[in-house]
């Protein structure tokens, strides 16, 4: 019984672990000229087809990325050094067939397009490439650090069932600080 009980978990727990493979977040960070480029992606998550629906209905969905810059601590919580929310949105014209979309960093809006293609509107929702968002002056030379992203979506209270809840979805990074 003992053994049957432990299998199940063992299985649970291989499973749980296939699935944060599969839909995951790829973290980059750079450092340069007094800046921290952050670029990241997530994969997997048009690969649902709640997502595409939800997004075909023509309702205004939100992939939120909470990234946070941090230095691990040896016998205490790793201590956060900066956040930024980067906000990407949707909303699918019906009539036009169009994809309306917009990027914003820490609630200012940075840009704006219409796409025609759906891959189009997939990279803006879930590809960044060298986001400016902290700077390096406070960071102590030869310290290890981490860049960590959290992914969730909105609305929540849809009737949707999507691919993952809450910040279920995550990515890190390490980098060493070299100046």
């Amino acid at each position: 019984m003992l053994i049957r009980a432990a299998s199940c978990a063992l299985l649970l727990l291989a499973a749980q672990a296939l699935v944060s493979a599969v839909q995951a977040i790829h973290v980059t960070p750079l450092v340069r000229d007094g800046r921290i480029y952050v670029s990241f992606k997530l994969s997997e998550a048009f690969d649902n087809d709640d997502i595409r629906a939800a997004i075909h209905s023509g309702l205004t969905i939100t992939f939120l990325y909470d990234i946070e810059l941090r230095r691990g601590a040896a016998a205490w919580i790793d201590r956060t050094l900066d956040a930024a929310t980067v906000s990407a949105g949707v909303q699918f014209d019906n009539l036009a067939r169009r994809y309306h979309v917009s990027l914003s960093v820490d609630g200012r809006l940075e840009d704006t397009a219409i796409l025609e293609r759906e891959d189009r509107a997939r990279r803006w929702l879930t590809e960044f490439e060298r986001l400016n968002l902290f700077r390096s002056d406070r960071l102590e030379p030869n310290i290890e650090y981490y860049v960590r992203v959290r992914a969730r979506t909105t609305p929540r209270n849809a009737s949707f069932v999507w691919p993952w809840r809450g910040t279920d979805v995550a990515g890190l990074a390490k980098f060493t600080f070299l100046r």
